[in-house]
């Protein structure tokens, strides 16, 4: 296998897929493999395998099973996998999001500082969600970026998150926050590839004001008109850690009879999303398109089957960079958005000491995909 794990460039390259992503890190593994044209079939495989097993308390380890001495090292991380289980005490648990990130970190402790470079890929970020400090309370996230560098991680990638401004708790360190919107768009168009991305069909509608800046991205490289909802809460009262919603007040042009595209990072109990879907249709639209980088569904896919049925909501697209049950992989609804070969080419370009910026702004790639369709 030494020989087999080669570099592009100048190091050696290898990829370490954490439990959960076994079947994302083989896809990239697969297109790392078959980028070069003129050395097809000359790697047999770019990763490095890992083993974390764990005592019957729950207790775990990691160990390295492959040398990584000035290997560039790039780890695929899904803290978000509930799929997986260990045992502890005789009782299968699933892997909490801690369990994974402490995975990771056992993982990196395992390599002893040999590598040349490490990556962190970690589409959903750990603890994204508790990003900025509202009352006396943790910041979690700023916590586990700045835990990461001090062990030696050079660079920290993620997939859209929640606030990029996280990444002021590490200014000396990498962190790339990539969006998939030319792979979303990509998606939506095979979905099907008479729907009209232009200002007169379509329009594009931000759920609340947090997702404003992502949606702005879109209704521009579309050239579409922007709608957004605000969110009324009831400030006085807390429900599952989150202060509940009181109504959903739309600001924008007029919908009727057009197609609309609802963008957000991520579905979580999925009940803000059917929602606005519910607002949109009563203001008769036509299809009611939803793109989220994320979809979690932490309360289950049976609400969408019936949002579904009811004509509420036509398509849902999500990336495969967080788990997906095989309940939502089989929902008529859903439809999956693949990210593995972008992920590829993020490792390649970074490994070839490259610049990623056109990978982070794809803005040519839209506009040939939209004008190859429009002139179809």
């Amino acid at each position: 296998m030494e020989n087999t794990i080669e570099s592009y460039n100048l190091g050696r390259l290898g990829v370490i897929g954490m439990r959960g992503c076994e079947e994302l890190t083989q896809k990239v593994n697969w297109y790392l493999q078959n980028f070069n044209e003129d050395k097809q079939g000359e790697y047999e495989s770019f990763i490095v395998p890992i083993n974390c097993p764990r005592f019957g308390t729950g207790e775990a380890k990691a160990v390295i099973l492959h040398s990584v001495r000035t290997y560039d090292i790039y780890i695929i991380m899904d803290a978000f996998n509930y799929g997986v289980t260990y045992k502890m005490y005789g009782k299968d648990v699933p892997m909490s999001p801690d369990d994974h990130y402490q995975d990771v970190k056992r993982v990196i402790s395992a390599m002893g500082g040999k590598p040349k470079k490490i990556t962190v890929i970690m589409p959903m970020l750990y603890e994204g969600r508790q990003h900025k400090r509202v009352s006396r309370e943790s910041l979690d996230c700023a916590m586990a970026l700045k835990e990461l560098t001090d062990m030696g991680v050079g660079n920290i990638i993620t997939f859209d998150a929640h606030d990029p401004r996280v990444q002021n708790s590490i200014p000396l360190s990498g962190f790339e926050n990539v969006h998939p919107t030319y792979q979303m768009i990509k998606a939506c168009l095979r979905y099907d590839d008479k729907i009209m991305l232009d200002k007169e069909n379509t329009m594009i509608i931000s759920p609340d004001e947090g997702a404003m800046g992502r949606c702005m991205y879109y209704s521009s490289v579309l050239g579409m008109d922007l709608g957004t909802f605000y969110k009324r809460r009831d400030y006085s009262t807390i429900v599952d850690g989150k202060n509940p919603i009181v109504a959903h007040e739309f600001l924008g042009r007029d919908i009727t009879g057009k197609d609309v595209i609802v963008v957000d990072d991520m579905i979580a109990s999925g009940d803000s999303m059917i929602d606005v879907s519910r607002e949109l249709k009563k203001r008769n639209v036509n299809r009611v398109l939803v793109f989220s980088t994320f979809g979690l569904f932490t309360e289950g896919i049976e609400k969408f089957n019936k949002a579904h049925e009811e004509g509420l909501i036509d398509a849902v697209f999500t990336t495969n960079l967080v788990y997906r049950s095989p309940e939502l992989k089989a929902a008529p609804w859903y439809h999956e958005v693949d990210m593995s070969k972008f992920i590829a080419l993020i490792i390649k370009t970074l490994n070839e000491e490259k610049s990623i910026s056109d990978l982070l702004t794809p803005i040519n790639k839209i506009e040939k995909i939209l004008e190859k369709y429009r002139n179809k």
